[in-house]
């Protein structure tokens, strides 16, 4: 009997978890299904068939028989056999109608789809005051030009649905990498196979030590289970000794040992003590697990770290860097989500099977089934409830990034906000981010309490059930009080596990989405990276020849076109150019930021994609226009380039850089801190510490991107002067722009002018000048602007004694003459014995030679005062 109530109550509530199913689905029917209603189809036809043949067969035999019929004989169709039948009919007539109506609908999508298209390729190939079958008639090439278009909304058709899919977005672009808005729809075994990535560096599979210990870790593990289902047995049976003493005490037994269960209640006192993740064996397995947990978050943080700096500089451009650094911050959570699989989900699945068991066997199938049904319904509505909310906490992790990112640019552009008096500008924006993930995060708090209200109902609705049921069973003798106390402890056990899987599943959840950060930002994989036999660059002497190299960011516009020069060793080369003449990045591929698409590049002989980047690297010192320090110490900063220079060598370096006084002049002279970005220096002390950098440094090759553009003239010559006695025995490559002062470069070996990626000058400086082109035109300029600063000095100065000599001011004429002098400030100038020609190649008057000469003059005397100015914190 309980067998069969087993059976109807278990299948009742499985064919309603299956109409609970399709009312959830939301995704209209595919091939899968149409696959399922055809063989449903043919199982019916084949037990229609064979029923209704039996029953002819049994009616034929009858009817040919001429023997009466048997007493008690059963007719060939009775009434359930009619009703088999019939159900067999209407099955069969339901499945053929949902197959004909999915065939009808595919066939009226596929005549749409091609409707669509020929609309499209109509629309898109017509003038707009022709038809489209005139358009088509008169046009010679309309087959040939539909081909191409539907080719072209093919491949816009696919790159719509590849962006709709993976929910890209222009955040995203900004972010760098992939971003979901939307949970995407993904079975738990993708999710495994794509979380696999982060298994080697989660297992410590270079520690014997650790393995035994994870090894260690399972074995307490199964022992906590078995614990676990030792208690509620353990309990029934010191209920059942409590009520046989007491039955004895009835019958004036006298209480002893003997009836007293004090070896039972030993026993339950030390099932309690080692169950549960606080007792012994918890306590036990969480010390083990500390240097694991410790390992695993180590391995992942790190492999991370390491692989942002791996990336090329085109991932770099187009981050966010508050995007990069949320994402790295995700490893403590996939770290928690491995424990939490490892250490709670597959013990509650044991426990869960455990009890079922233990309940079929020693309670009966109605407990298993009950328990069973209940677990299931309970799990069931926490996923459909938990994947509901999914969206609600995607928009709610995608919230606290947003947060995060405007937080991170807003403090790290201080300045900028400063500069601009937004500072309630940035507070509105912050305070609108914080708000949206506080909306997110509200909702999602309200669907968890609601999800736990739900829980509650659906698990105590079990549970009361199977106690009202021992409880009745108790009642009329068929179980002890024993058996109700192990039921209760045992549902009551369970509800732990149960409550705990909701809470997890919406860790997953969290894991999952805060994970898929993570895990995409180690799907990137860099652009530039060392062939397999690449081999080091050694015994470098600093030769370096381009040949025919093109390259281009987008294919629709090159950045570089048959670039080709040779740069002996020992030797200057300059670059000079408008901005986005292709400077910065030729010095890009000298760095092998990138590799170019045509042509190569050689150092000594040797194409750089067939060395090592490291060994290129090495070879190669870069002064950056803009330099980037760490918040450190100047020392620190200083030792970057070469960690195991000496304190000499540092001092020797800054003074080659013209650094080292203006470092001692400092509180704590080479122990100040430069702070964030070095913004507590000035541009002209931040490039000369990075040209300090590159002198400690060493490099066969040095390249210099602007890199005195900060410096006031004086500085700027000094530093020059330095530069041409350290590049003695090295390759220098010098950019310098259209306003960079060209006095700086007139001493270079050959001199490359770049304009829109190609070279259309090459030589000396004289060289140049003499072809009267595009170099000899921004000399011109610069020569007239040298004028123009002059003739304003000279301006200003006599402007000033006027208004002296009508001023009866307090002040001597020579110190009025001198503050308006410095209020000037400096000027760069050519150098005085540089050869000065005009846009028609004839040679200025020695009077502005002379003009110039005196205006250099001033500048140098009055270095001091701009140096002052440039350099000051």
């Amino acid at each position: 009997m309980s067998l069969l109530i087993a059976h109807v109550t278990g299948s009742t509530f499985f064919y309603l978890y299956i109409l609970f199913s399709l009312f959830d689905w939301r995704k209209g029917p595919n091939i899968v299904h149409l696959a399922v209603w055809v063989l449903g189809l043919i199982g019916e036809l084949v037990l229609f068939t064979t029923t209704f043949l039996a029953a002819a067969d049994c009616h034929f035999v009858r009817s040919v028989r001429t023997a009466a019929k048997e007493p008690g004989e059963k007719t060939c169709i009775d009434k359930w056999a009619k009703l088999d039948l019939v159900l067999y009919f209407v099955r069969i007539m339901h499945l053929t109608a949902v197959i004909s109506l999915f065939c009808i609908a595919w066939v009226l999508k596929v005549r749409r789809n091609r409707q669509e298209i020929g609309a499209a390729q109509c629309n898109e190939s017509t003038p707009l005051l022709n038809g489209c079958g005139a358009a088509l008639l008169d046009n010679t090439n309309g087959q040939l030009y539909a081909s191409q278009e539907r080719r072209s909304r093919k491949r816009a058709l696919s790159s719509a649905t590849r962006a709709s899919a993976y929910g890209t977005s222009r955040k995203d672009e900004q972010a760098a990498f992939y971003r979901p808005e939307k949970l995407p729809r993904r079975t738990w075994w993708e999710y495994v196979r794509g979380y696999s990535l982060f298994f080697p560096y989660l297992w410590p599979k270079d520690s014997t030590r650790l393995q035994f210990q994870v090894l260690l870790c399972f074995v307490l593990v199964v022992i906590q289970r078995l614990v676990n289902a030792s208690v509620p047995w353990q309990i029934g049976r010191v209920v059942d000794s409590l009520d046989k003493a007491i039955q004895a005490a009835r019958r004036g037994e006298p209480l002893t040992t003997e009836n007293f269960p004090l070896t039972d209640f030993v026993i339950l006192g030390g099932l309690w003590i080692l169950q549960g993740q606080t007792g012994l064996l918890g306590a036990l397995r969480s010390l083990l697990w500390i240097p694991v947990s410790q390992y695993s978050y180590r391995g992942l943080t790190t492999a991370a770290f390491n692989h942002v700096h791996c990336l090329s500089l085109d991932f770099h451009l187009s981050k966010r860097t508050g995007e990069v650094l949320s994402a790295l911050n995700k490893g403590s959570a996939i770290n928690q989500f491995l424990e939490q699989v490892t250490f709670q989900v597959v013990p509650m699945l044991f426990d869960l099977f455990l009890s079922i068991f233990l309940f079929y066997n020693y309670f009966g199938p109605f407990y298993a089934e009950l328990n069973l049904v209940n677990t299931c319904w309970y799990l069931y509505m926490t996923i459909k409830m938990a994947s509901t909310r999914a969206d609600h906490r995607r928009e709610m992790t995608n919230a606290d990034r947003e947060e995060e990112a405007v937080k991170n640019d807003s403090i790290s552009s201080y300045e900028t906000v400063k500069y601009f008096n937004a500072e309630e500008f940035e507070s509105g924006r912050y305070k609108d981010k914080v708000a949206a993930f506080q909306r997110a995060e509200a909702k999602v708090q309200i669907g968890m309490v609601l999800m736990n209200i739900c829980q509650t109902l659906v698990f105590n609705l079990g549970r009361i059930i199977a106690t009202l049921v021992c409880g009745w069973q108790v009642a009329v003798g068929v179980r002890s009080a024993g058996n109700w106390f192990t039921v209760v402890s045992y549902l009551t056990q369970l509800q732990g596990p149960l409550n705990f899987f909701g809470t997890f599943y919406r860790t997953v959840q969290q894991a999952m989405i805060s994970g898929e950060r993570l895990l995409e930002l180690f799907k990137i994989q860099p652009t530039v990276v060392d062939s397999p036999h690449a081999k080091p660059l050694e015994n470098f002497r600093g030769h370096v020849r381009w040949k025919g190299v093109s390259f281009a960011y987008d294919r629709r516009k090159p950045a570089l076109r048959n670039i080709s020069f040779d740069c002996a060793p020992g030797t200057t080369t300059a670059f000079v150019g408008e901005s986005g003449g292709g400077k910065s990045t030729l010095f890009r591929h000298m760095f092998r930021y990138y590799d170019c698409d045509e042509g190569s590049i050689e150092f000594d002989g040797q194409d750089v994609k067939d060395l090592t980047i490291d060994s290129v690297r090495r070879q190669i010192g870069v002064v950056p226009q803009d330099t980037t320090l760490f918040n450190e110490s100047l020392m620190y900063n200083l030792k970057y380039a070469n960690p195991a220079a000496t304190e000499e060598e540092v001092y020797a370096a800054c003074r080659a850089a013209s650094i080292h006084d203006r470092i001692m002049g400092f509180p704590d002279q080479y122990g100040t801190q430069v702070g964030e970005r070095g913004l507590r220096l000035s541009g002209g002390e931040k490039q000369r510490v990075a040209i300090a950098r590159t002198i400690l440094k060493n490099p066969k090759i040095i390249m210099l991107d602007e890199a005195t553009s900060a410096l006031d003239t004086h500085t700027e010559q000094e530093i020059q002067d330095n530069v041409w006695n350290i590049g003695e025995g090295r390759t220098l490559l010098i950019i310098a722009g259209d306003r960079h002062r060209l006095s700086t470069i007139t001493h270079a070996d050959q001199i490359i002018v770049l304009h829109a990626g190609e070279i259309v000058e090459r030589g000396t400086h004289d060289e140049l000048l003499d072809a009267n082109g595009r170099y000899a035109s921004m000399w011109e300029k610069q020569i007239r602007a040298e004028r123009a600063m002059d003739a304003a000095r000279e301006a200003h100065l006599k402007a000033a004694r006027a208004i002296r000599r009508a001023n009866m001011g307090s002040k001597t004429p020579d110190e009025a003459t001198m503050e308006d002098y410095h209020s000037l400030g400096s000027s760069g100038t050519l150098s005085g014995n540089a050869t000065s020609r005009g846009i028609q190649g004839e040679e200025t008057t020695s009077a502005s030679s002379s003009a110039s000469g005196s205006s250099a003059s001033s500048d140098a005397g009055s270095t001091h005062t701009a140096d002052h100015g440039d350099d000051g914190h």
